[in-house]
């Protein structure tokens, strides 16, 4: 294991355990205001695709937000994790559509039941919602390592697609510095409990 993975690992680590720390109340009065802040923004107001995902364990929730969006008659589309990793993609129907999946001893993820888009569906949202376990104030985002929206933002790329995009995390998960690496690719935006830090403005912006 080279010095930069290590780093990660143990910045993860911590991280980590800081949510596991919070409480449930915590938990869910942080998502309220998540839900808040990030409907505000001017990006999502724009939109009319917008590619996010069901939150889990203790992530900042996204259960409102996801309901907000889909009553404005946004379209929504949520992750689907495939074997290798990769992500397809769903249209969000609404809590009640969504199914239980379990890859390989993982948490269960909850993930829309309906019709598979393909991998490259997100190519049509004018916002991504990105996880992620921190940010720092270049815009460098820690994900969980697994690599899946590394895939996602690379193939934004390889599309010519410039969405905004923006992670959400709480408000002490931004930070100074984070490790970084050659294909990691900076966020526009992070939306925390208590706001929005914006780091560069996006190549094409919904009205942001």
């Amino acid at each position: 294991m080279d010095g930069l993975t290590a780093r990660k690992r143990e910045v993860r680590r911590d991280l980590l355990a800081v949510r596991a720390a919070m409480s449930d109340d915590e938990v869910e009065e942080a998502a309220g205001a998540l839900a808040d802040r990030a409907l505000d923004l001017p990006g999502l107001a724009a939109a009319d695709t917008v590619a996010a995902y069901v939150s889990v364990g203790r992530e900042p929730g996204t259960g409102r937000l996801l309901d907000v969006l889909a009553e404005r008659g946004v379209r929504v589309l949520l992750p689907v994790l495939l074997p290798d990793d990769d992500l397809d993609w769903a249209r969000y129907e609404g809590a009640d559509r969504l199914v239980e999946s379990e890859r390989g001893g993982r948490a269960r993820l909850r993930e829309p039941g309906g019709v598979r888009l393909g991998r490259d569906a997100v190519v049509d949202a004018g916002v991504v919602l990105l996880p992620g376990l921190a940010v720092d104030r270049r815009g460098v985002r820690m994900g969980r390592g697994g690599g899946s929206y590394d895939r996602v933002l690379a193939r934004l790329s390889a599309a010519g697609s410039e969405p905004d995009l923006v992670v959400l995390v709480y408000g002490h998960e931004v930070v100074d510095e984070l490790p970084r690496e050659p294909h990691d690719r900076p966020v526009h935006a992070a939306v925390t409990p208590e706001g929005v830090h914006r780091f560069r403005a996006p190549g094409r912006t919904p009205g942001a």
